[in-house]
């Protein structure tokens, strides 16, 4: 049996709360071995219902093929109230750790935001700066909230884009294909060819290093 897809439980509570711009937050990349890791934030409107069928279907990026994830990204950017994209940057990763990196993207996230949000649904985490009275972590909650899902969507094909267009740069990594994660072909790449200015020196990756790139 297949688990049942986000909805707008966690939303429509706040709503009726009061809360009108409710801010679902997600991060991509935290675990990668390379490039930055990036956060969307995403506001629909106050019960909302969705204009178009497809939108139905958003759920955890991870669980939606390539193609899916795209096609979805379009939409919420067209039907979402407004949204953000924002980078926590290799070299923030690399000098504050992917943590602090990943805190500053959240919270510049949630300010540029054309709408200024008065709730914050994040998936699994804190905003550390902000208030926690107005935020809500949510534990695996790209799979529970409609806002979340719909804000990894978009971080996912952002990012995936974004390494996709890194390959070209260092094709040496396979980035069009492992994203900057550490799958088992990018370990040996790793082993062959050393660190690339993407990779992540605040990682300890010397370990798939072999004397030779040392």
């Amino acid at each position: 049996m297949s688990k049942p897809l986000p909805t707008f439980m966690e939303e429509k509570l706040l709503w009726d709360q009061g809360f009108m711009n409710i801010a679902g937050i997600d991060e991509v990349g935290r675990g990668a071995f390379a490039g930055p890791v990036v956060v969307a934030a995403v506001i629909f409107s106050p019960n909302y219902l969705f204009r178009h069928p497809l939108l139905h279907e958003i759920n955890d990026s991870k669980k939606l093929t390539p193609r899916k994830r795209k096609e979805l990204d379009s939409l919420i950017k067209e039907e979402a109230l407004c949204y953000t994209i924002r980078e926590g940057s290799i070299e923030s990763i690399n000098s504050l750790g992917v943590g602090k990196a990943t805190q500053s993207a959240f919270l510049d996230a949630t300010k540029l935001l054309c709408h200024i949000p008065d709730f914050l649904l994040i998936d699994a985490f804190y905003i550390e700066s902000v208030d926690k009275s107005i935020q809500k972590p949510i534990i695996r909650g790209d799979s529970l909230s409609i806002s979340i899902a719909a804000a990894s969507i978009i971080a996912k094909v952002y990012r995936d884009e974004l390494m996709t267009s890194f390959h070209v740069q260092y094709p040496n990594y396979d980035f069009l294909e492992n994203k900057g994660y550490g799958t088992a072909r990018h370990r040996e790449k790793l082993g062959l060819y050393g660190l690339s200015p993407l990779h992540r020196t605040s990682f300890n990756l010397s370990n798939f290093l072999t004397p030779s790139v040392l």
